[in-house]
């Protein structure tokens, strides 16, 4: 029986076009399935069905989602990553830590490459609690090309469209073009648009799938939605509490060393 399946065209240049042909014919796709954002059952009879292709380094997995979760798409991940991904999926190994450094696609450091520290938590704003990832990396970001030394993390952060923050007290604008990946219930990467009206690419991607609350994920879910905090090096810290965590995005906005957009859910 065909499936309702959807297969974009990125997806379908990848496995070509006779296996696409396949599973919108129902040979090679399964009936039912667990999708690969939520985790909840899946009947690609019954409701629209994603493909999405996940490619690491030498292997690819071939995953399915609601269409109200996740876009067909392609997903470039780590070949580390995707063999978390295929553990997550089969129930072997346990859950990976909240936030992890991983090296910085913005810009090269100086003197040495610095990473890109990321840590959830959810921000009370307008008495509303919401999804937010703070960003900050582990040492200077220099523009590239630049032997100067100096730290232009948050100048090219706004040149990409952040929104320097005075106060978390209120939400940031929405950066549009860019979304916050969840797959598999989990944080995978920060996308932005590429070059040249090209799809997504990962700006912020994990070494592997960051673990995010099921509180954090409601909030997400609710407001389809995450705010998205960056500060230098040494501003926020690897906070215990969200207490905490909040008392510090405080103080780099006063201090005017916090920029921040929110950008859309991709996933759930």
């Amino acid at each position: 029986m065909p499936r309702m399946l959807d297969v974009s065209d990125d997806v379908r240049a990848e496995i070509g076009d006779a296996e696409a042909d396949r599973l919108l014919a129902g040979e090679n796709a399964p009936g039912t399935y667990d999708c690969t954002s939520c985790r909840t059952p899946g009947d690609s009879e019954q409701e629209r069905t994603s493909t999405v292709l996940f490619i690491g380094d030498e292997t690819a997995v071939l995953a399915f989602a609601h269409s109200t979760c996740l876009p067909s798409q392609v997903v470039q991940v780590s070949e580390e990553q995707l063999q978390g991904a295929v553990r997550s999926i089969t129930g072997d190994g346990g859950a990976p830590a909240a936030a992890a450094p991983v090296p910085s696609p913005a810009a090269p450091a100086a003197p040495q490459q610095a990473v890109l520290g990321v840590t959830s938590g959810l921000v009370l704003i307008s008495g509303e609690l919401h999804p937010a990832l703070v960003v900050e990396p582990t040492g200077p970001i220099a523009r590239p090309g630049s032997t100067s030394g100096i730290d232009e993390f948050l100048t090219l952060l706004v040149e990409q469209g952040f929104t320097p923050t005075h106060q978390v007290g209120q939400v940031p604008p929405v950066l549009h073009g860019w979304s916050v990946l969840l797959a598999m219930g989990q944080l995978h990467a920060v996308l932005q648009p590429g070059a040249n009206g090209a799809g997504q690419v990962a700006w912020w991607q994990a070494h592997q799938p960051l673990h995010v609350t099921d509180s954090w994920r409601a909030a997400a879910n609710k407001t389809n939605s995450v705010l998205v905090f960056a500060a230098p090096s040494g501003t926020i810290g690897r906070q215990p509490r969200e207490d905490l965590l909040r008392d510090a995005l405080d103080k780099a906005a006063v201090n005017g060393l916090l920029v921040g957009v929110t950008m859309p859910l991709a996933g759930t």
